[in-house]
């Protein structure tokens, strides 16, 4: 498996020099994190054996969320939080995307951008939901933001996965649709576009001289929506890519492969070392942007409600939840006991770290 760490060793200063005036400081810091990630150069912590005493020292990993090694941990934690609160109705994952006329907007403007997606996606699935014949009430929504396509193009969308229920807070009604239709696609699409052209407008920002009449919003049952969220989870915190999905550095070029959607099956992509990064590296996120939000009766401060709701319901979600997965713990290659962490962020300075 070749890593990103040799990537970068390897076409950094070429990749540096190419797109000099384009990397954004997030970018350079990610750079430098999946550079260093359990690396000669990055800082040690130190393990100690409860049963004999050992001591190990061992290279930090860089804790990056756009590191395909880190943040494994952090990503089964949000899932399994997200599966705490499924409530028993059909879900819809609901794919918003910008169209590429303003992809280039988005890419100059991107927190402002981002949040309008997030906001605008939001405002058209409550509208619908209030004003809906069978819910008539507040909807729930976890919508998580993906800036990429399947080849890494700069394509930003949000998938929002939202449950066929809402909440009538007046008349304290819990309303419900069957698994198989939400919303017209057309008609969301319609006003997803009018809440973004109008937010750029308030927002001050330019729009380009042609964009598309007809947007797309894409609507798709997804069952009980257990499967939708792990898959948005898994994706949430590893970077763009998988290591395993890189198949070769050769003659100064790096082949990868991606899984097309339409046919299922693997297609590859030969680019240059510097341009591979940059498609890798453009999908960092700006400095404390949160990728994954979630709105109405699925707020983290609506817990006690979706209990409630549950009990009302007679409905546990503990069928789907994956079973609690601790962090996996250190032995020692002496007694084989289990190392505990002492102490963090220790300068090297001769010391020989285990190997990993």
């Amino acid at each position: 498996m070749i890593r990103i760490a040799s990537i970068i060793e390897q076409f950094e200063d070429d990749f540096l020099s190419t797109y000099h005036g384009k990397i954004l400081p997030s970018q350079f810091k990610a750079l430098h994190a999946l550079k260093n990630c359990r690396s000669d150069s990055s800082p040690l912590f130190k393990l100690s054996c409860s049963d004999c005493d050992d001591v190990q020292f061992v290279p930090h990993s860089c804790g990056h969320r756009s590191c395909p090694h880190c943040q494994h941990h952090e990503s089964q934690q949000w899932i399994e939080q997200q599966l705490q609160k499924q409530v028993p109705a059909g879900y819809f994952m609901i794919t918003f995307t910008l169209p590429k006329e303003l992809r280039s907007l988005a890419w100059q403007h991107q927190k402002c951008v981002y949040q309008l997606l997030f906001q605008s996606a939001w405002d058209t699935l409550s509208t619908f939901s209030v004003n809906d014949k069978k819910l008539k009430g507040a909807p729930g929504m976890v919508a998580v933001l993906h800036t990429h396509s399947r080849q890494l193009h700069f394509h930003p969308h949000i998938h929002a996965v939202m449950p066929a229920a809402a909440i009538n807070k007046k008349h304290k009604l819990w309303r419900q649709k069957d698994d198989k239709y939400l919303f017209n696609h057309k008609a969301l699409a319609k006003v997803f576009r009018a809440k973004i052209l109008a937010g750029i407008s308030s927002l001050g920002f330019d729009l380009p001289k042609q964009y598309p009449q007809k947007w797309v919003v894409d609507v798709q049952s997804v069952g009980a929506g257990h499967k939708a969220l792990v898959y948005l989870g898994r994706y949430l915190y590893r970077g763009v890519i998988q290591e395993k999905d890189i198949l070769s550095i050769k003659d100064g070029k790096v082949t990868y492969r991606y899984l097309e959607s339409k046919t299922k099956r693997y297609k590859t992509i030969t680019l240059s070392g510097s341009q591979f990064l940059w498609r890798v590296l453009q999908h960092v996120l700006p400095k404390g942007f949160r990728r994954a939000r979630n709105y109405g009766f699925l707020h983290p401060n609506s817990k006690q409600l979706i209990r409630l709701i549950q009990f009302i319901l007679k409905y546990s979600p503990l069928a789907w939840i994956p079973k609690k997965k601790t962090r996996a713990s250190m032995t020692c290659r002496c007694c084989g006991g289990i190392m505990h962490i002492v102490q963090t962020r220790i300068k090297r300075s001769g010391i020989n770290p285990v190997p990993t």
